[in-house]
This record gives C-alpha cells, sequence and structure tokens, in this order.
C-alpha cells in the first residue's frame, strides 16, 4: 500500500502525456482522481505511523552495485515522511481541483495537469527517499518539472527567461549538494539514512585538508547541504529565482511556494538533523543566513506592485524562519511552520489567483481596489490567508511563528538576539505589506478599468471548495496539532529527529520574560494598526512623505529587490561573458582548440598531400622507383618492430622489383 503513494501521481503523469491524445478532457478528472487516493492513503498512513509508533522501509530493487557502493531503490515512511506526505498531497490535490476551472479554458490543459502530476510524483520521490542519491533524483526532478510548469506559457518570453533561471540559480545549489553526497559516500562508504545516523559519532574528528585548510568532515558535508539547501528554498544569494517564477500559472505558484519545491531545502535540513547536531561552524551559518533571508525579503516585499510578487517575497521571509528554527536545533518546529505555512500560502495564492481570474488577469495592486463586495469570499479567504501569515493570534502562524521567535531568544546568546531582533522586524514588515495589499485590493476605491470591475465575479465550486478547505486548515491546524508537533510530551519525533540534549530549546521558552514573549504579537498588532491609518485616512503627511527624496530613494531601493538582479546581471553575468566570449571562444574554442584541432589537420594533410602529388611526374619508371621506396620505408618500420618478419621476403620483393624495372 505504501508504494501506491508513489505510483498514483505516476499513473496520473503517464495517463496525460502518453494517453492523452486518446483520452482527451477526461485526463485532468483521471489526474484528479489519483491524487484524491493518493491523499487517502496518505492519511491512512499517517494514522498508523502515529498511533502505531512503527516506521516502514520498503526495499524495492537493487539499484548500484559497484565495489562498496551498493544503492537500492528502497523507501522511508517514518514520522517526519508521513506529515510531508499528508502536506504535498492535500496542497497537490486541491491544485489539481482548483486547476479546473481556472485553466478551464486553455488549449494546453492536458499538458498542464500531466506537469502538476510529475511534479507531485517527484516531490514524493524526494521525501520517501532511504538514501541520499535516491532523494538526489527527486530534487533534480521536482527542478525539471518546476521549469515545465513555470514555462509552460512558453510563447511568453519572460516565462521562458523566468524558468531558465530558476534551473540555472537552482544548479548552484545541486553542484554543492552532489559534491556533500560525494562527500558523505568517500567518508562513510554509504548513502543510507539509517546506516548514517549510527556512523556520524564515529567520525567527528575525522578532517581533510580542503583548499589547503585542514577542516572537519563534518563541517563540509554539511556546510556543502546547506549550499544546496540554499538553493531550492531560496535562501539570500540564491532567491532570486522566486518572484520571477511568478510568471507561470498561479496553480503552480500555488503549489511550488507551499508545499513542495521550496520546502525541500527545509526537508533536507530536516531529514539530516544527525549530521547539523555536530557542526556547530554550520548551525551559526544557517541562523545568519535564515535570518537576513526573513529580514530582506520582508522588507523587499514593503513596496512591491505586483500581487503574487508581495506573496512570493512573504514566502521568501517565512523560509527564512525555517531555516533558522533549523540552526537553533529545533527542527520540530520548523516542520511545524512549514505545515502552517503550506496551508494558509497557498490559501494565499490561489486567492489571488481566483482575484486575478476575476478581473481579466490584472496582477498590479494600484489598477485594482474596491473588489469587497463583487468578491467576497475571495476578499474572506484572502484575509483570513494574510492574518494567519502576519501571525495573529489563534490562527495558524502564530503558533509556530512565535515559537520560533521565542525559541531564538532563549539562547540567550549573540546569535539568538540575532534572529530574534531580524525574525521580530520581519514579523512587522510582514503585517504592513499583508494590510496594504488587502486594502489596495478590496478596501480602497476602484482603480482599475470600470468594465473590468463591474463584471468581477466568483469562480465555480473548483475554485470555491479548495479554498474552504484552505481557510478551515489556515484558521485551526496550528491549535489542533501544535502539542503534536512540538508538546513537550511528545515522543513522535523520537526515531526520525536527532538534537544533542544541550542543543534541545523547547522547554527553555516558557521561562523567557513575558515582554520578549508578547512583543512579536505587539509588533504586529501596531504594523497592522500603522498600515491601516496611513492608507484608509491617506493623510497630507502620508502624500508629502511619498514625494520626499529620501523616501523615492527607499522605495526605489526596496522596490528594485535591494539591486540583486541588477548586481548579478551587470557585474557577475556581464564579467562571465565577456570572459567567456574574450578568452574560452575566442582563445581557447576559435584559437587553441581549432589551431591544433579541425584547422590543423585539414593544413596538415593537405601539405602533405600536395608533396605526395609532386611525384606524379608522368614517368612509370619514376612512379614505379617511389612505391618501392616507399614499400621498402614500410618493410623497415615492421622490420625493426616486428620481430617475425622475414628478412628473405624483403629480399625477394627487392628482386621482384628490379625485374620489373629491367623489362621496362
Amino acid at each position: 500500500m505504501c508504494l501506491l503513494i508513489i505510483l498514483f501521481p505516476l499513473l496520473g503523469f503517464l495517463s496525460g502525456s502518453l494517453f492523452g491524445f486518446l483520452l482527451g478532457r477526461n485526463v485532468i478528472y483521471i489526474t484528479t482522481s489519483f491524487l484524491f487516493c493518493t491523499l487517502c492513503v496518505s492519511f491512512y498512513l499517517f494514522f498508523d505511523v502515529f498511533f502505531n509508533g512503527v516506521n516502514y522501509k520498503l526495499e524495492v530493487m537493487p539499484w548500484i552495485l559497484i565495489d562498496s557502493l551498493n544503492i537500492k531503490w528502497s523507501f522511508l515512511f517514518d514520522s517526519v515522511t508521513v506529515v510531508m506526505l499528508i502536506v504535498i498531497n492535500l496542497i497537490s490535490f486541491l491544485v489539481h481541483l482548483y486547476s479546473i476551472n481556472y485553466m478551464g479554458n486553455d488549449p494546453h490543459l492536458i499538458r498542464f495537469m500531466s506537469y502538476l502530476s510529475l511534479f507531485t510524483f517527484f516531490m514524493l520521490i524526494l521525501v520517501t527517499a532511504n538514501n541520499l542519491l535516491q532523494m538526489f533524483v527527486g530534487w533534480e526532478g521536482v527542478g525539471l518539472a518546476s521549469y515545465l510548469l513555470i514555462s509552460f506559457w512558453f510563447t511568453r518570453i519572460q516565462a521562458s527567461k523566468a524558468a531558465l533561471k530558476a534551473m540555472l540559480v537552482n544548479r548552484i545549489g545541486d553542484f554543492f549538494l552532489i559534491l556533500s553526497i560525494f562527500l558523505v559516500y568517500v567518508t562513510f562508504d554509504t548513502l543510507d539514512f539509517d546506516v548514517l545516523f549510527g556512523l556520524v559519532q564515529y567520525k567527528l574528528n575525522y578532517k581533510l585538508f580542503f583548499f589547503n585548510m585542514e577542516i572537519f568532515v563534518i563541517d563540509l558535508i554539511c556546510i556543502f547541504m546547506f549550499l544546496g539547501a540554499m538553493g531550492k528554498s531560496a535562501q539570500l544569494g540564491l532567491h532570486v529565482w522566486l518572484p520571477d517564477a511568478m510568471e507561470g500559472p498561479t496553480p503552480v505558484s500555488a503549489l511550488i511556494h507551499a508545499a513542495t519545491m521550496v520546502t525541500a531545502g527545509v526537508f533536507l535540513l530536516i531529514r539530516n538533523s544527525f549530521f547539523f547536531e555536530f557542526s556547530f561552524v554550520t548551525s551559526q551559518l544557517i541562523i545568519v543566513i535564515g535570518s537576513l533571508t526573513a529580514f530582506f525579503a520582508a522588507t523587499t516585499g514593503l513596496f512591491q506592485n505586483d500581487l503574487k510578487k508581495i506573496i512570493a517575497y512573504s514566502t521568501c521571509s517565512q523560509l527564512g524562519y525555517m531555516v533558522f528554527a533549523c540552526g537553533l536545533s529545533s527542527y520540530e518546529t520548523a516542520l511545524f511552520h512549514l505545515s502552517n505555512h503550506a496551508f494558509f500560502k497557498a490559501l494565499l495564492f490561489l486567492s489571488a489567483g481566483s482575484v486575478i481570474h476575476a478581473i481579466n488577469d490584472e496582477q498590479d495592486i494600484r489598477k485594482m481596489g474596491g473588489l469587497k463586495n463583487l468578491l467576497p469570499f475571495s476578499y474572506a479567504a484572502i484575509l483570513i490567508g494574510s492574518l494567519a501569515l502576519t501571525g495573529f493570534p489563534f490562527l495558524a502562524g502564530f503558533f509556530s511563528k512565535e515559537s520560533i521567535l521565542e525559541l531564538a531568544y532563549s539562547k540567550y546568546n549573540v546569535m539568538g538576539w540575532f534572529s530574534y531582533t531580524l525574525g521580530t522586524l520581519a514579523a512587522f514588515c510582514t503585517a504592513f505589506y499583508s494590510i496594504r495589499l488587502l486594502f489596495l485590493v478590496f478596501l480602497a476605491n476602484p482603480n482599475g478599468n470600470r468594465t473590468t470591475i463591474i463584471n468581477a465575479h466568483e469562480g465555480s465550486i473548483e475554485i470555491f471548495l479548495p479554498l474552504f478547505i484552505l481557510s478551515f486548515f489556515s484558521m485551526f491546524v496550528g491549535y489542533l496539532t501544535k502539542e503534536f508537533f512540538i508538546g513537550f510530551g511528545t515522543d513522535y519525533w523520537i526515531f526520525s529527529i536527532f538534537v544533542l540534549p544541550n542543543n534541545y530549546g523547547l522547554i527553555d521558552i516558557e521561562f523567557i520574560p513575558l515582554f520578549y514573549q508578547q512583543l512579536p504579537f505587539i509588533i504586529t498588532i501596531l504594523s497592522i494598526i500603522i498600515c491601516y491609518g496611513l492608507y484608509a485616512n491617506y493623510l497630507p503627511d502620508f502624500f508629502n512623505l511619498k514625494k520626499n527624496s529620501t523616501f523615492i530613494k527607499i522605495y526605489y531601493f526596496f522596490n528594485r529587490k535591494w539591486f540583486f538582479d541588477k548586481i548579478y546581471n551587470h557585474i557577475f553575468s556581464q564579467f562571465l561573458l565577456l570572459i567567456s566570449y574574450n578568452i574560452a571562444y575566442k582563445k581557447i574554442d576559435r584559437g587553441i582548440l581549432e589551431y591544433i584541432g579541425p584547422f590543423h589537420v585539414v593544413n596538415f594533410i593537405t601539405e602533405k598531400l600536395y608533396l605526395v602529388k609532386q611525384l606524379q611526374v608522368g614517368s612509370i619508371e619514376k612512379n614505379l622507383f617511389n612505391i618501392f621506396i616507399g614499400i621498402f620505408y614500410i618493410f623497415i618500420f615492421f622490420f625493426v618492430t616486428n620481430a617475425y618478419l622475414s628478412i628473405e621476403a624483403f629480399i625477394v620483393y627487392a628482386f621482384l622489383i628490379k625485374n620489373i624495372l629491367d623489362n621496362n
């Protein structure tokens, strides 16, 4: 039964890709039905693992057997995996259902639904893998499927460019991940998680030389692995692909941002907790990068005007929270926030898609407004999702985000204060841009085309049902599952997540000062009041502030995403292109390689053939003499190199040539 979870999405993909021309539009119902079956099996498996406390390991067949490298197709269904299965399959099923109406008029709907199932299949391969190499197959498959989905509208140049950007940026992270996998095998002679878990403690003092520096191998493995996770989870520096990925259809954005691709990096950190717990250097690096990502993305989202990009930057910011929670050794809290975030982020994207669909695919929030009465259900859904995102009390995001910030403060060290401060500032910015989005889209006076605004209407049941389910989860899943994920009495993670006793901090969060427990909530409420007051009343001072030259520069800085794209495009990309053209292309490819390669061979053959041609003088005697000389050299060569050549044969041949010359 466990393998049905992997098989159903694959069958959904094959039904559309191979038999779509026979089945027609029935493919959309077939793929959705397969995902529903997968979801049902996932729930059954979750309750089985939860109540019985057992883990399933299935070895299907051998894959690679070279010397000591023995890799099998094996699947692990433990407590972490089954939680990810629920999140992935529930979001994926709702996205499939939503797409039936949202993409209903697209002529390539069958291909789209097939790609969605392929995406889900590879993500399930990733989270169920029992070894690093099999996980890498799912890791690369998710990247491939994301490329296909982002560039689904391939006739749009921006969509194709965004897909290429996502692919190239993720290749950087993938390169470091494969380096970590090689290093793990060299060090431990295995890639299986269950074996690695028991061997790590015996290699803690194992060192190697890296760039002429002596470094602990565990530190190097963890650093490379984290750099790999940075690419998929869009951490600072490798985040540039994430906002551009909004060029794909809205269901793609919901699938990528909510439950699949961007959470793969966080899952990698959680799955390999037994490595990261023994690498203090990498843990500090994870805290710094995660905290900076949360702050950077939150500030960037303040002044974005594209509806989907605002939500995309909120994803990047929330991923920062999850990552630095892993750096603080609270992997279960990171998984808790991952689970909560999946529901309210999918709700935000699908609700945004409902709004965009209703107003002729307009995405600029400055051209919206007045939609509260025209799209009441979409307004309610986005309101719930936005409040959950801000960490409003008793909604999903409140329980996990507050726990992460309290955990950061409870460390009582520099890294804890650093992450707590930046996380709190990010919470302020998150609340501000969430309320700004709500006000400009729904509450402000209409700013768009009159005909478009008047004709706006809600979607069908296929759009209503996913939004309703996600709204329910966004409100209650945090409250219902808090004790399950991070309760003091739970032993659910004992066989899946490893935390050193000195690093466990969930007990300490109950004893931090009350002011610092409530500060993120106070900051959030203050940000909501400030934003609503500024935009609802639109005070003259606010208008004058927006015209101020200093404010314009700040706005331009954040609106242009801290100039990361400009730096990459005008410094790194141009520099690499110039080097590639002037050195790699002109000097090496068109220079050295062509000179010693095809040009040299052609010139050499031409010159030698010209010399051979000069031997043809029209005289039979001289031609035969030249033949004799040539064969003479051949015999000399074989005589020197081959001991079996008979010298008598050479003499006989020489006399034969002499007789021919005498007769002529």
